[in-house]
């Protein structure tokens, strides 16, 4: 934890604090300011209002740039190098369809929604959603059902993913900033994601599918015959998945299986993120690109367009860090976390409180992580919980940035737009499917924690 740098007047800091915030909605809302600079002018509002002198704010936003990408920025570049490979070459449609094909027709939504959550701990979810979703319109047309019915798992699956499991960005950003060892958060996260998929995903389809019948949209893009016969091996697809996921996993065990201590320093360098991740990426690289065809060349291109995307993804996590690191340094942590302490409420249901309540103002789930986790990184009480605890504390608070997606989130429309609904019909389906996956989060937590 760090401490504040300078000492602002607790009730100023709280109005700017507020004013910041509103602000930051409105001119993402209302006047359709992009994020990054919204975050940005919001934080500087926040710290000159608050009093900070502004070589001193300068400093800060400097710092929180710097800081929030560290851990962060490799992971995330990476991740896309790896999902840009594995949607290219067929990879994340050989899984779905091999599962769908393996569980059969009445079960195809569970098979649509373990491939979700497979490759959202590897993609992001619009990229996710954009590769996927052919599959579930296939289905849909082929049994005559409501879409919702295999979208949702699909779309539960990709947001749990996300949410709770690395590699994915979400969750390895709010572990890096809470000090979360990849590995804990693995263990934690894989069954929490399971659970999250099982509610939100099979059982949540299941009830709205029956009761509302959303047709196909006009213009659906089928996998053909042709293109899944030049698919990749399931096995080896899957494999090169679990690459990353057995690395790290397998630098944490190295901490507690005796027999592993000889080999100890191997796995430890193997498990770093980044390494397990470049591993995987040539992997992928080789048995997903050389082995189906592609040249250099075309891997290359393959690779840039992957990287295409991140930069804004980076910029809006650096935003939302910045404006962390502003309520940090005036010692926001110093005013919320007493008084936090004091309401009774154990941290696990504040920090799920704080990034739910960001998460429904601003829309961003990515913001919502990021201000949220900071915050609480920045409690005197937080400082001293064991790993899996911190761990359990990951999972509340991107259960909280999950939940409440509405009109003012880009996935909210992205999913409106691509099933061809109304907006009422996304609220009853795609809002609720989010909201769950959070408090299945939460739940998750809190039990978890009542062990740490």
């Amino acid at each position: 934890m760090t401490e504040p740098v300078f000492a602002a007047d607790p009730a100023r800091l709280l109005i700017a604090s507020a004013a910041g915030i509103i602000i930051l909605l409105l001119l993402i809302i209302k006047f359709k300011i992009h994020p990054v600079l919204s975050l940005l002018i919001s934080a500087l509002f926040i710290g000159l209002g608050a009093g900070m002198p502004v070589p001193t704010l300068v400093s800060t936003v400097e710092k929180g740039a710097g800081e929030t990408l560290q851990g962060i920025v490799l992971l995330i570049g990476l991740g896309s190098l790896f999902g840009g490979i594995l949607e290219v070459s067929g990879g994340a449609q050989c899984v779905a369809q091999t599962l769908v094909n393996r569980f059969g027709e009445k079960k195809a939504g569970i098979a649509l929604g373990i491939t979700g959550l497979v490759v959202g701990t590897t993609v992001f979810f619009e990229a996710g959603v954009v590769i996927l979703i052919p599959l579930a319109f296939g289905l849909a047309k082929k049994t005559k059902k409501s879409t919702l019915y295999y979208v949702i798992p699909l779309l539960a699956g990709l947001a749990s993913g996300f949410a709770f499991i690395p590699p994915s960005a979400g969750s390895v950003l709010v572990a890096n900033m809470l000090g979360v060892d990849l590995g804990v958060m693995i263990a934690v996260g894989v069954p929490v994601g399971i659970l999250a998929l099982l509610f939100a995903g099979v059982f949540w389809s299941k009830f709205i599918g029956k009761r509302i019948h959303t047709g196909l949209p006009s213009n659906i893009q089928e996998v053909g015959e042709e293109e899944e016969a030049n698919l990749p091996k399931f096995s080896v697809v899957l494999v090169i998945i679990l690459v990353p996921l057995v690395l790290i996993l397998g630098s944490t065990l190295a901490e507690y299986i005796a027999v592993l201590k000889p080999i100890k320093p191997v796995l430890e360098f193997l498990g770093t993120p980044f390494v397990a991740l470049i591993i995987a990426v040539l992997c992928a690289m080789y048995f997903l690109g050389k082995k189906q065809g592609y040249d250099g060349e075309q891997l290359k291109k393959i690779l840039d367009r992957s990287l295409r995307p991140t930069g804004q993804i980076l910029l809006v996590i650096t935003g939302g860090g910045i404006i962390r690191w502003v309520l940090q340094d005036c010692g926001m942590g110093n005013i919320i976390g007493p008084a936090l302490e004091k309401s009774g409420l154990p941290l696990i249901i504040v920090a799920f409180l704080i990034a739910g309540l960001i998460r429904a103002s601003v829309g961003a789930a990515v913001v919502a992580m990021t201000m949220a986790a900071g915050i609480m990184a920045s409690m005197p009480a937080v400082a001293g919980l064991s790993p899996l605890y911190l761990a359990a504390m990951v999972c509340a608070i991107n259960g909280g940035a999950t939940a409440f997606s509405h009109v003012n989130d880009s996935g909210f429309w992205m999913v409106n737009s691509l099933l061809e609904i109304d907006e009422k019909t996304t609220l009853k389906s795609w809002t609720i499917m989010e909201t769950i996956v959070g408090f299945v989060g939460l739940l998750c937590a809190i039990v978890i924690s009542l062990f740490a």
